[in-house]
């Protein structure tokens, strides 16, 4: 009898320990859920309305020699609710933000922390680290495993070079071999149950863009390019990369690092009307935010600066009266700017020689005389 009761009271301090070690976060609305387990690593399940939509994930980062994420140990755990409503400096979608959220924030050992946030429309996550000095980041582990074979909208490149324009793919998940390219971000998962799951990033400041593969096993885990440290000529408006760093990022050791964020919704006009990148974006830090006028553009890339119709009683081209084409065009219309794209200079490459059948500065006082703003267009080198 006795030693029944001691393996009775050894189960039950084991599950009041296991018990202490799961922490859960609803959304305000409660529909929500996230719950991470601390155990060898930290793992996390996301449920919603009851369902489980992303199980035992994981995340880590590997700073130096140290592991973070690696049999963490807890130091101290908080909560906080907020209610506030942002004005972003330019409204894209909405003038006015509403911003609510339940945050978890837990603290460990080794001076760094791992906050949550569970809102109405989806979930998020980042590191924070209180370290000093700069510090390199070998690399951080963003693992995400379904527990049914899920639909994914995704861009693939066979390469970190990308111009983000890459044609989607339709793929089951467990279709997704861990040999086949890797996914650039937001990659939106259809559960086929009613829920939609987009995964995306921000607040990206010193630190690479995450890209996803198939880890195998009905799920995705995170890639980085690493940090370049020596480049070769490849064109105007590209380099290569001719020896690499054996880490993703050196950054400061006391900051808050990217947001990863999985926006879940119901119906597809919920993902266009969505704010949470903006939301968890860092705040606004200029003072002076008059000089930003955002507009409408007449673009004559589109069309490869060729006009056509009754009105075009000029030869269209790259050149001045095909100009005075697009500054009448947007007058007319109330369009606030013209781009002029490649072509306005003689070279890609030096902003200084002017393109002479073009003739920039007539093309600006006549834009000023029509109330038509110009933009000029240079490749990123060039810059």
């Amino acid at each position: 009898m006795k030693k029944q009761l001691l393996l009775l009271l050894i189960f039950s301090i084991s599950l009041y320990v296991q018990g202490q070690n799961i922490h859960k976060l609803a959304s305000p609305d409660g529909n929500i859920q996230i719950s991470v387990n601390l155990s060898d690593k930290i793992y996390y399940d996301v449920i919603c309305r009851n369902e489980t939509l992303l199980k035992q994930c994981h995340l880590a980062m590997e700073i130096g020699d140290q592991e973070l994420g690696t049999n963490p140990k807890m130091t101290k755990v908080s909560h906080k609710n907020i209610d506030e409503s942002l004005k972003p400096v330019i409204p894209l979608k909405f003038s006015s933000v509403s911003n609510r959220y339940n945050q978890l924030l837990l603290d460990f050992k080794g001076g760094y922390s791992v906050e949550f946030r569970a809102f109405n429309d989806g979930i998020a996550y980042r590191f924070i680290t209180n370290k000093k000095g700069m510090i390199n980041v070998k690399n951080e582990t963003l693992q995400v495993n379904f527990p049914d074979n899920y639909l994914l909208h995704m861009q693939q490149s066979g390469s970190f070079k990308t111009a983000y324009e890459e044609e989607y793919t339709h793929l089951y998940s467990k279709e997704w071999k861990s040999s086949a390219s890797m996914a650039l971000l937001p990659i939106l998962i259809d559960t086929q149950k009613g829920s939609k799951i987009l995964i995306s990033e921000t607040s990206l400041t010193d630190y690479p863009a995450v890209f996803l593969k198939s880890n195998g096993s009905n799920g995705m885990v995170s890639v980085f390019p690493k940090v370049p440290l020596e480049f070769g000529e490849d064109g105007d408006r590209s380099v290569k990369i001719l020896k690499e760093a054996d880490y993703i990022a050196q950054t400061s050791g006391k900051r808050n690092f990217p947001w990863r964020y999985f926006v879940i919704s119901t119906e597809d006009s919920q993902l266009i009307e969505n704010t949470i990148s903006y939301r968890l974006a860092e705040k606004n830090i200029l003072e002076d935010t008059s000089w930003i006028k955002p507009g409408l553009a007449s673009w004559e890339w589109w069309n490869g600066a060729t006009p056509y119709g009754p009105d075009v009683n000029f030869v269209a081209g790259c050149n001045l009266d095909t100009y005075k084409y697009f500054i009448d065009f947007a007058a007319n219309y109330g369009i606030p700017y013209i781009i002029m794209d490649e072509g306005w200079a003689m070279s890609t490459c030096d902003p200084y020689t002017p393109n002479p059948a073009v003739d920039v500065h007539e093309l600006i006082r006549y834009g000023k005389e029509k109330n038509v703003g110009i933009v000029l267009w240079l490749t990123w080198l060039t810059v």
